[in-house]
């Protein structure tokens, strides 16, 4: 086990809610790892659900935007160091140009944002140039795109996070259905649309967690091991209704699921991909 110091035991509490010694503990099991050492806390059945990323994030603006006959998006993420830059008017057009970019030229990654032209300059060069003009470290962080027979757009109060949500049916009249959803995975933050579309490793890594944490409950203490692997397996419903994105329930109407809630416009529509970028 290694030696872990004062500031990551804090930076693990912060970010866990366990206790300072649960927090050492874990992280010189983990050697250090952040991401082994919330396992290594789920595994006891300590409290380890990671807090909301907006609330130990970075400061910065997220723009999402969409093109006017709504079949593309992006989402842009520009870092700052500090808040007073971040509400800064010029600093959030300087996103919305980035976005606006971007949304014009449809860029494939991130890197290749960095390289379009920028007036006589590219927007790698911009963000640099802003990096002496403002004198904060300004970042480029993030770049998301998608394409779908319509796509919603959505910001999260103050700029905080961008979402885009695609769906399967070109009907200005399902536009604002769009947007609830949007607003439902900045909300509830959905890492794919299905079941079918969780991966696989987060799905092994969640099966572990749930059959460790059956296996070391004293009251399952006379249960034979396969037992309790095929309860932690079927526990993995609740998992997939808490990750994915159709299976969530709806926020402005939690007696229906959101795949529900789409069905009541039109019983076919359906959510074909999402974007969600956020600070930190």
């Amino acid at each position: 086990m290694s030696i872990v110091s004062p500031a990551d035991i804090k930076k693990l509490r912060d970010m866990t809610g366990a206790g300072m010694m649960d927090c050492k503990a874990a992280l010189a099991e983990a050697d250090g790892d952040f991401e082994k050492a919330i396992e290594v806390l789920r595994k006891k059945g300590l409290k380890a659900s990671i807090k909301r990323a907006d609330r130990d994030a970075r400061e910065g603006v997220v723009i999402a935007m969409v093109s006017d006959d709504h079949k593309r998006g992006v989402v842009v993420k520009l870092s700052c160091e500090t808040d007073f830059v971040a509400r800064n008017e010029d600093f959030i057009n300087l996103v919305k140009s980035f976005a606006q970019t971007a949304l014009d030229k449809f860029p494939a990654n991130l890197e290749a944002l960095l390289a379009l032209p920028y007036g006589d300059i590219t927007i790698g060069e911009k963000v640099i140039e802003q990096v002496g003009v403002i004198g904060e470290k300004i970042e480029l962080a993030a770049y998301e795109c998608i394409e779908a027979a319509q796509v919603a757009p959505y910001i999260h109060m103050g700029y905080k996070a961008g979402v885009l949500v695609g769906l399967n049916k070109d009907n200005a009249d399902f536009f604002e259905a769009g947007r609830d959803v949007a607003m439902q995975v900045a909300a509830l933050k959905a890492v794919a649309v299905d079941k079918d579309d969780v991966p696989q490793e987060l799905i092994d890594k969640e099966l572990e967690i749930r059959t460790e944490l059956a296996l070391n409950d004293p009251r399952n203490a006379n249960k034979p091991k396969e037992l309790l692997e095929k309860i932690a397996q079927g526990s993995l419903n609740k998992f997939f209704q808490e990750v994915t994105l159709l299976n969530q329930d709806f926020v402005k109407d939690n007696s229906k699921k959101v795949g529900d809630y789409l069905k009541g416009f039109d019983k076919e529509l359906t959510v074909t991909g999402f974007r969600h970028v956020t600070l930190g």
